[in-house]
């Protein structure tokens, strides 16, 4: 089986596609991100459906992206000459296309096609027909794929199949479409016009990038990738495009990622603007303001793409999963989890949008209201934690952090924009919690904040403190809770959320480096001054990942490998921000950590 590297993300802003090195792709959900997927060969086997366009013999082959866009050109060199691929997807008239490209470079290189379409999570084996026309069409249910390719197709053993040869300066183009089946089956189309207006629509994209001083290049990737997960209607950024790639192989630490966390919404927003796009981030913004809307009792830790609440959580037993890690999992029951984190950043990325000039919406404050309100009554309640732990709920400390910084972003939000509330009462509350957590949160003997009340370990998630302003950076409690974590989490140099040998979470013990945390070792390092180490670790961080500069959600040390679901947002949006943190072009930590130092 293919690693988690070997694989690059194409996507038309709706839903995405991995296509493997080797040529083949191994994943696609149609029509949307969290739609159920047609080719699931990244969490079985071919059986479970793929698409693989190959050299028929032993192939060397290397890929990139074509610069400032999500179109993978993939080059494969073989005894008898070279060919590319150019992969890519777009949407046009309410329907999904990937298309691929074949074009020989050198001599002649016999290739084979194989594709299997298996809809419902490779469950189901749709009727297969030919059109008058030629193409091939897939049908099941209410979904239609129809392959239009100009080589003939033979259908054998429930899969479609073909060898051809392609010689220098020949062209070969293959579309693949999804409509729905009681819908008008499309017309061809032409591939020449859609790549290019495909290539001009990312790069007049990325053009709007300002820059991130020597770390543009990677920055300008992630953004680009951040723009392939975020839905182009809604404006929701599903954390990944994937689901049940494990966090251990061949564990049970399998979640599916396809939905929206309120968790990375300070972070995304502050990303969006300072790279100069302010368009994003207002969408951005209008799906938080629909997702919260409601009663505050029922706020979720996260939701579906278009603001859907009900992320039921099943499991599928046919699939054998990424290299035997089972199960394979789709919906998200920590959607019902009690987090208390997400009122932190929520107010806080309301306040981010008020100050970088997002147009007013009336509304958004009347609901904050209503939040603060409900946090009042349960911010000293224990909780689930920032990971979604199974094992109880505790204290957290990085929670209740988070419950001071809601209240701080409110005073701040009636302090700055002249907003009405009862910022007295607030200033009281936020003095109490943050007593409470120095007091509660804290080992003296080892000067360190802990994971939870009473905990003698720590937690990856407390190297927020100074970049949320709790505490200012020359605080000794930060290097001493920064030296704790470096003793008890770095593994190999990276950072381990926490340690699951203490059993927190519920579940079996192991997993890798978590690399947003890893990535906020770094903007502690330069928040402490300590910019050499900040740059060597963020640089060790660029170097893992992978050819086409894309990361998942961790990395095991040991085995040298990216595992977890991919490619993961909150990698991607950590990366952008600790790269304006070492280029010191105005970063979030550092805002918040003179706010602190200013504060009364």
């Amino acid at each position: 089986m293919a690693k988690i590297e070997d694989y690059a993300l194409i996507g038309n802003r709706e839903t995405a596609a991995l296509v493997c090195k080797s040529g083949s792709v191994d994943w696609l959900c149609m029509p949307r991100f969290d739609s159920g997927a047609f080719f699931s060969a990244l969490l079985g086997d071919e059986s479970h459906g793929h698409w693989r366009i190959a050299p028929a013999a032993h192939a060397t082959s290397t890929r990139c992206y074509v610069p400032g866009t999500l179109v993978l050109e993939t080059t494969h060199e073989t005894a008898r000459g070279t060919v590319t691929v150019i992969d890519f997807m777009t949407r046009e008239d309410e329907r999904s296309y990937l298309m691929r490209r074949v074009t020989g470079v050198k001599g002649e290189v016999k290739l084979a096609l194989s594709l299997v379409v298996r809809p419902d999570y490779g469950s189901t084996i749709p009727w297969a027909s030919r059109l008058k026309d030629g193409r091939m069409q897939y049908v099941s249910g209410p979904d239609r794929l129809v392959l239009q390719t100009p080589i003939r197709i033979q259908n054998k053993n429930m899969k479609s199949v073909a060898q051809f040869e392609v010689s220098e300066g020949k062209t070969y183009d293959f579309v693949l479409s999804w409509s729905r089946s009681y819908h008008a089956v499309p017309s061809p189309i032409k591939l020449d016009e859609v790549l290019r207006q495909t290539v001009a629509r990312w790069r007049g994209w990325a053009d709007r990038f300002v820059g991130a001083g020597s770390y543009s290049d990677a920055v300008e990737r992630s953004l680009l990738t951040l723009r392939a997960l975020t839905h182009f209607e809604t404006g929701g950024i599903v954390a990944a495009p994937t689901t049940s790639l494990p966090e251990a192989l061949g564990g049970e630490r399998n979640w599916d990622y396809r939905f929206c966390w309120l968790r990375d919404a300070s972070l995304t927003l502050f990303a969006l603007m300072q790279s100069n796009y302010r368009e994003e981030a207002g969408l951005w913004r209008h799906w938080l303001a629909r997702a919260i809307a409601g009663s505050p009792a029922q706020l979720q830790i996260m939701y579906g793409v278009a603001g859907e609440k009900c992320l039921d959580e099943r499991e599928l037993p046919w699939l054998p999963g990424y290299e035997n890690s089972r199960p394979v999992r789709t919906g998200n029951a920590a959607s019902e989890q009690i987090q208390l984190d997400i009122y932190g950043e929520v107010m806080e990325a309301l306040y981010l949008a008020r100050q970088k000039g997002l147009p007013a919406d009336p509304e958004i404050w009347a609901i904050q209201l209503e939040m603060l309100k409900h946090l009042e009554q349960i911010w000293d309640q224990p909780d689930d934690g920032i990971w979604e732990v199974r094992g109880g709920r505790q204290h957290f400390v990085h929670s209740k952090i988070m419950a001071w910084l809601a209240f701080d972003s409110a005073i701040r939000s009636v302090q700055d924009f002249g907003l009405k509330g009862p910022i007295e009462d607030w200033k009281t509350l936020r003095a109490r919690i943050h007593d409470e957590v120095c007091l509660k949160g804290f080992d003296k003997s080892r000067n360190s904040f802990v994971q939870y009340y009473g905990a003698k370990g720590v937690d990856a998630a407390l190297l927020l403190i100074p970049m949320v302003g709790f505490l200012p950076p020359n605080d000794p409690r930060v290097a001493g809770t920064v030296e704790a974590i470096e003793e008890e989490l770095l593994e190999d140099g990276l950072v381990l959320r926490y340690r699951t040998e203490d059993g927190v979470d519920g579940l079996s013990r192991g997993e890798g480096a978590f690399l947003a945390c890893s990535f906020w070792l770094a903007t502690n390092y330069a928040l402490l001054g300590r910019m050499q180490q900040a740059h060597e670790l963020f640089d060790r961080l660029l170097a893992l990942r992978n050819d086409v500069g894309l990361l998942a959600e961790e990395y095991d040390p040991r085995a040298k490998r990216q595992i977890g679901n991919f490619p993961q947002a909150f990698s991607h949006i950590a990366l952008i921000n600790t790269a304006y943190s070492l280029a010191k072009i105005d970063p979030p930590a550092t805002e918040r950590a003179k706010r602190e130092m200013k504060r009364d």
